[in-house]
């Protein structure tokens, strides 16, 4: 059961954290001091040259994911993709020119500085085919069986209902559509200082699930052909700056050596079965 008040004051927290991000952004000073900041390896050369040379600078300063979920699966002409914590807005951007003027591409934040940045990026990109909402993961402001492709950077561990977020996933996907995200996942028992660090788990350590239990969720969620697929496994000295500033020795962690990664996580919504016929096998 989740705590409606803790959840709320993560809420508060990581919406401050991000906010401050993008007015750094906006102040042309994009310098962070989360672990998943644009200063950190985690978040550095995510993206082709080509990928970002049409689109606004501060599109990708204020990319803070760990991965590039428009890589992990093929977008169509004419589709809807919706990005759960769009941040900046580079993968929506990216993602609308994929589907093309019939397509549409949605991004969702709660955080109103950045979604200040990601409209100022869509106007300065001149990508029309977009749109950015206001809203929490755990209740996606979208109908049922509405969009195509579900994409997310490094967002979906920040919550503290990752079951919800999943399910409601779920729910706005059509039948047949692809859930296809970048995220922090870890392998056993993180170490409990890190486990309880607040600064930690805005920073996409903390917050991190373990890859069998999101399979877990997934499956519990309805969605079927689920893969994890580490593609970095992080070394302590990579989160070092963050942990210091949060009084955490390296030596006092070293348990967590090679537990943390970042990994593609697909899953697909079936498509709905026709209802049988009375007499027919």
């Amino acid at each position: 059961m989740v705590n409606h008040t803790d959840e709320e004051q993560l809420r508060e927290k990581v919406s401050e954290r991000y906010g401050q991000i993008a007015r750094r952004v906006i102040e042309d000073s994009p310098r962070g001091t989360s672990c998943c900041g644009p200063d950190n390896p985690i978040t550095r050369d995510l993206y082709t040259e080509g990928e970002t040379a049409e689109l606004p600078g501060a599109a990708a300063q204020a990319s803070l994911g760990c991965g590039n979920p428009t890589a992990l699966t093929e977008l169509r002409e004419g589709e809807t993709v919706l990005d759960l914590g769009s941040g900046g807005g580079i993968d929506v951007l990216l993602s609308a020119r994929r589907v093309g003027p019939t397509g549409k591409a949605y991004g969702l934040d709660m955080t109103d500085d950045m979604l200040e940045l990601a409209r100022q990026n869509q106007s300065d990109a001149g990508v029309e085919n977009v749109e950015f909402l206001k809203g929490h993961i755990e209740d996606i402001p979208l109908p049922d069986d509405s969009v195509d492709v579900i994409i997310s950077n490094c967002v979906i561990n920040l919550s503290s209902d990752k079951g919800q977020v999943l399910r409601e996933a779920f729910r706005v996907l059509r039948p047949g559509g692809r859930f296809a995200v970048s995220d922090v996942v870890v392998r056993g028992t993180l170490d409990p200082k890190i486990r309880s660090s607040v600064e930690a788990w805005i920073g996409c350590v903390a917050g991190a699930l373990d890859e069998d239990d999101y399979r877990m969720l997934l499956t519990q969620a309805g969605f079927t052909d689920i893969e994890v697929q580490p593609t970095r496994v992080y070394e302590l000295a990579d989160a070092e700056q963050v942990l210091a500033a949060n009084g955490i020795d390296l030596d006092e962690v070293a348990s967590a050596e090679g537990q943390v990664m970042s990994a593609f996580v697909r899953a697909t919504k079936a498509e709905a079965r026709e209802p049988r016929r009375p007499g027919v096998d």
